[in-house]
C-alpha cells in the first residue's frame, strides 16, 4: 500500500508517539478494568476458558486502527509528473563546408573532409532544438540543405558530401554569401554561420569582405575555422593516369587574417584546427557558446491514497466492537 507513495502532511507522523503512551496506559490500567472476587477456595470452579488470555487482542485492534487513521491523516498520495519543453530562443545555423581538393589532405585522419564530417555530425546531434542547414563550396557554392529542424535530413546530407561535386578552387566569399542568403529571411532570435576552410580565397565573383558586410547587415554571427596543420601536409598535388590523386607534401596556406577579420566583423570568433582533437574541441566550444533557451513546463498530477487506510481503520474498529459485544461480553 506504500509503494511509490509520498505524503502531503508527513508532520502528522508525530502522532505515532501516542502509541507507546497508549501501551503504557493499557499496561498499568488493565487490572483495574477487570472485576475481582475474593473467595477462600476455587475448588468448586472447574471450568476454564482461553478468552481472558486473548482479550488484549481488542486493544491491539484499536492500536492498529489508530495507526491506520494516522497514516490516512498524513495523506498518502501518488504523484505523476509530465514535462513539456518549448524552445523560447531558437538558433538557425548554417555550416559552410569547403569541399575543394585540398580538403583531402591527410594531416587529419583519414583526411580533412572525412574528419570534419564526423565532428560536424556529432555537433548536429547535440543541437536537437535548433534548425541547421548545409552549404558546400569550392570554386563555386550552393545550398546542400536549407535550414531544417529535421536532423535526419541534415545528417544524411552531410554524409553524402564529397569532393568532386563542384569545380575546384576556394571561393570563401561565395560560400559565406550563400550561407547569408539561407539565413537572411530567418525569424530565429539568433543566426550563426560556421565557415570552415583549409585554404586561401582564390575563386568566385563575391569578395569575402562583401559577404561579411552582408552578414553584419542581417545580424548573422560567423564563426570561422582554419583547418590544417602548421607547415607541410600530405595533399593532392596531381592526377595519376587512372584519374586518382597523386599525393605529396605541400605547404598548408590558410588566410588566417581574412578569417579573423570575418569573425571579428560579424561578432563571431576564429579557430585553428591542426588535428582531429582540436577540431572536436572547436565544435564543442561553439556548442557551448551558442546556448538555446528552452522553457520546461512540469505538470504534477496527484492521486489521493488515504481512503484505503480509512476503510482499514473502520474495519478494525467494527471487528473490535463485534468481538467486545459478543464473545468477550461476559468479561467486560
Amino acid at each position: 500500500m506504500l509503494e511509490n507513495i509520498s505524503f502531503a502532511n508527513p508532520e502528522l507522523f508525530w502522532l505515532f508517539l501516542l502509541l507507546p503512551v497508549a501501551l503504557l496506559w493499557y499496561f498499568f490500567k488493565r487490572k483495574e478494568q477487570n472485576a475481582s472476587l475474593k473467595i477462600s477456595s476455587i475448588k468448586g470452579f472447574t471450568y476454564s476458558s482461553f478468552l481472558p488470555k486473548i482479550k488484549p487482542l481488542l486493544f491491539l485492534l484499536r492500536l492498529l486502527a489508530l495507526t491506520a487513521v494516522i497514516v490516512a491523516l498524513a495523506r498518502p498520495q501518488t504523484e505523476e509528473i509530465s514535462t513539456k519543453t518549448k524552445t523560447t530562443k531558437g538558433i538557425d545555423i548554417v555550416m559552410a563546408i569547403d569541399v575543394s581538393s585540398s580538403m583531402l589532405g591527410r594531416d587529419l585522419k583519414p583526411n580533412r573532409l572525412s574528419a570534419l564530417k564526423e565532428v560536424a555530425a556529432d555537433f548536429i546531434k547535440k543541437r536537437p532544438n535548433d534548425r541547421i542547414g548545409l552549404v558546400v563550396y569550392a570554386g563555386e557554392s550552393y545550398t546542400k540543405t536549407p535550414v531544417t529542424s529535421d536532423k535526419s535530413i541534415a545528417l544524411r546530407t552531410l554524409k553524402e558530401i564529397s569532393y568532386g561535386q563542384l569545380n575546384d578552387g576556394t571561393a570563401i566569399g561565395m560560400g559565406l554569401a550563400t550561407s547569408v542568403n539561407r539565413l537572411k529571411e530567418s525569424k530565429a532570435k539568433s543566426k550563426i554561420i560556421i565557415l570552415l576552410t583549409d585554404g586561401v580565397n582564390n575563386s568566385g565573383f563575391i569578395e569575402p569582405q562583401t559577404a561579411a558586410d552582408l552578414a553584419v547587415e542581417f545580424g548573422i554571427k560567423t564563426y570561422t575555422i582554419g583547418l590544417g596543420t602548421n607547415g607541410n601536409a600530405l595533399s593532392p598535388i596531381a592526377y595519376n593516369a587512372d584519374g586518382s590523386f597523386r599525393y605529396g607534401l605541400s605547404e598548408v596556406k590558410i588566410d588566417e587574417d581574412l578569417l579573423k577579420d570575418i569573425a571579428k566583423l560579424t561578432g563571431g570568433k576564429y579557430f585553428r584546427a591542426t588535428n582531429n582533437k582540436k577540431l572536436e574541441a572547436i565544435y564543442d566550444e561553439i556548442n557551448k557558446l551558442e546556448k538555446t533557451e528552452i522553457e520546461e513546463f512540469k505538470y504534477h498530477k496527484y492521486e489521493e491514497k488515504f481512503r484505503p487506510w480509512v476503510l482499514l481503520a473502520l474495519g478494525l474498529l467494527v471487528i473490535e466492537w463485534i468481538l467486545r459485544n459478543t464473545i468477550f461480553r461476559s468479561f467486560i
